[in-house]
């Protein structure tokens, strides 16, 4: 089955009490059993929810997998991967990831004594120098979050298989459309399904897909123990955004191309972080492993400041200044204010993210305007 056809199908069927074609929003916290643990499948609806399992369904076909769980955010979805370690275990992660991810492994599971590694993962020697008997799990954010560095997915995670090591990417900026991690040997997949999979910046959602069971059920006990689950308006609203993922993605991808090729005539820009360049580094690897690259482009300006970049993002239009991405709405961001700012200013500047650098999240506007609204921006300095 082709990727669109999956997208609106896979998982879903009518609903069998009414045949509804959309999937019901399941709105209960119970259900009646016939006598004591005799039921339907559902008991409780932290537990279990049909709305829920349908989500769950879906999004594991679209990554290829056996099993999907969803979880209240994308952070509590990577919560659920962190419970996996004990207390002495360390990671080895992307050192240019998403401020809320590096927030959680530093400022919460540390004072469990789980230590984090911040690497580069494109040199293969710096994760083979860091691996050690305490070395239980692997993190990759490909393209990263916001530099868009591009990690080579099949070789990295041939490295953790080789040091048994667990393997979890983030494919949040890709999403499914443009790249399956377990296909290239991940053992998880992780989504802030608020992004892209939802589509439409209304809902707060997140996933993980996998084809162990064993980490599956794991994952299933966290959910319900833990309690970070998404209610069922959450996994409706994700269910419809996936329907059109394929289309939006496909266009969203078109305009970063034009966006990033007019910022290069653009005497005001200074480097420009986009993996479609035959320049980038990532380039051959995104080509490698993504269909297309993606919908995100940053940017630094020429004249490094603060004040330089607040005065292009308070100056856009179309564009507008909020965090979050993958809307069909354009949305442009400083992520050393906003969305990096709990990494330390030093470490942000060792992966080149600049006081001045800007992401922008290209939705599916027509690119035109966005590419004149842009240039209008960038005229006010």
């Amino acid at each position: 089955m082709k990727f669109g056809t999956k997208a609106i199908h896979a998982g879903v069927h009518p609903d069998p009490s009414t045949g509804a074609v959309m999937t019901p929003i399941y709105q209960t916290s119970t259900y009646a059993q016939s006598a004591p643990g005799e039921h339907q499948g559902y008991e409780y609806a932290r537990t279990q929810n049909p709305t829920r399992s349908v989500l769950e369904k879906n999004l594991a076909a679209l990554e290829n997998g056996k099993h999907g769980i969803c979880y209240g955010s994308g952070l509590a979805a990577m919560d659920a991967v962190l419970r996996l370690l004990s207390p002495g275990d360390e990671i080895i992660s992307t050192n240019d990831l998403y401020g809320g991810s590096y927030r959680l492994m530093t400022a919460v599971y540390e004072r469990y004594g789980i230590k984090a590694h911040f690497a580069d993962l494109k040199n293969r020697e710096q994760i083979q120098s860091l691996c050690n008997e305490n070395t239980k799990l692997l993190w990759v954010e490909t393209p990263t979050n916001p530099m868009l560095n591009v990690v080579d997915i099949e070789a990295v995670c041939g490295i953790a298989k080789e040091k048994g090591l667990i393997s979890c990417v983030d494919n949040t900026f890709a999403s499914p459309y443009l790249q399956n991690p377990l296909d290239l040997g991940a053992d998880i997949v992780l989504h802030s399904a608020t992004k892209y999979l939802g589509g439409h910046s209304d809902v707060v959602l997140g996933a993980l897909a996998t084809n162990s069971d064993e980490l599956a059920e794991r994952f299933s006990f966290f959910q319900n123990a833990v309690g970070a689950v998404p209610g069922p308006q959450d996994c409706f609203l994700v269910l419809r955004g996936i329907k059109t993922l394929h289309l939006r993605v496909e266009r969203a991808c078109q305009n970063a191309e034009r966006i990033a090729e007019a910022l290069t005539k653009n005497d005001k820009v200074g480097h420009i972080y986009y993996p479609g360049f035959k320049g980038h580094p990532g380039h051959e690897i995104a080509k490698k492993q993504m269909r297309h690259f993606g919908g995100m482009v940053s940017f630094d300006l020429k004249a490094d400041s603060f004040e330089n970049a607040k005065r292009v993002l308070s100056n856009t239009e179309v564009f507008t200044l909020a965090e979050s991405l993958g809307g069909v709405e354009s949305l442009i961001g400083h992520p050393a204010s906003m969305t990096h700012a709990s990494i330390p200013r030093e470490q942000r500047l060792k992966v080149g993210l600049t006081d001045s650098l800007i992401r922008l999240s290209v939705g599916v506007e027509d690119a035109d305007d966005l590419i004149a609204d842009l240039e209008q921006a960038l005229h006010q300095l």
